[in-house]
């Protein structure tokens, strides 16, 4: 099984591709994950790295150099000047995220009517797998667009973040590209809500006891 290498290292980073950037001499993380993926990690910024490659990419590697290279032509060089920490590490499969018992319940009574959402929906499959994971509903609109929704029970930056990632990946297919991305929690954070909306998202708040029949429809558009 490929392995998840973690190496922290003094380096120097360059893009290259549509445009250049480069990061210069300091000491970072760079992960090499086993599906093909590559992040280098300050001890900032939270879980965001200051540059990456995603798969499908080829790394090649020696002593004092990693270069990736993807299919669009874009590399990604990492200079290693001094090496800290060098360890690979097999993960294993992994069991996927589990979500409390409010979204789950929420993804269930949508799937059963997801008209709810928008007259014009029709679900084609609850989690809808991707490399990255599962899509929490698949839908098509009338124009036969494939919507891509994200469910939460709260809804924040880092669940907008999520839907736009699982947009990429199904943008990629032209049995589903372009898609249309639509977050849907009880209640939607407003700074979460300006960058959905800024991405091209439609944001979708529902209650939970209307989607169960116990008050009156009560949904809201934004």
């Amino acid at each position: 099984m490929p392995l998840v290498r973690l190496l922290v290292a003094r380096c120097t980073v360059t893009y290259e591709g549509r445009l250049g950037a480069r990061l210069e001499e300091a000491v970072r993380l760079i992960l090499c994950k086993a599906d093909g993926s590559i992040a280098v990690h300050a001890d900032a910024k939270a879980y965001k790295p200051l540059n990456w490659m995603n798969p499908p990419c080829v790394i090649e590697t020696d002593d004092s150099l990693i270069v990736a290279r993807n299919p669009k032509g874009e590399a990604l060089r990492i200079e290693l000047h001094e090496v800290l920490h060098d360890t690979s590490v097999e993960l294993g499969e992994d069991p996927g995220l589990v979500k409390d018992g409010v979204e789950a319940e929420l993804q269930v009574l949508l799937a059963a009517r997801v008209a709810a959402l928008r007259d014009d929906l029709t679900l084609v499959r609850r989690e809808h797998p991707t490399d990255i994971g599962p899509i929490d509903l698949l839908c098509r609109d009338a124009e036969g667009r494939a919507v891509v929704v994200e469910v939460k029970r709260v809804g924040e930056i880092a669940g907008v973040e999520q839907l736009l990632r699982y947009q990429e990946r199904m943008d990629r297919d032209p049995l589903y590209a372009p898609t249309l991305g639509m977050f849907v929690a009880q209640s939607i954070k407003p700074q979460a809500r300006v960058y959905a909306e800024s991405k091209g998202i439609l944001c979708v708040e529902v209650d939970l006891d209307t989607l169960r029949g116990e008050v009156e429809p009560g949904l809201t558009l934004f």
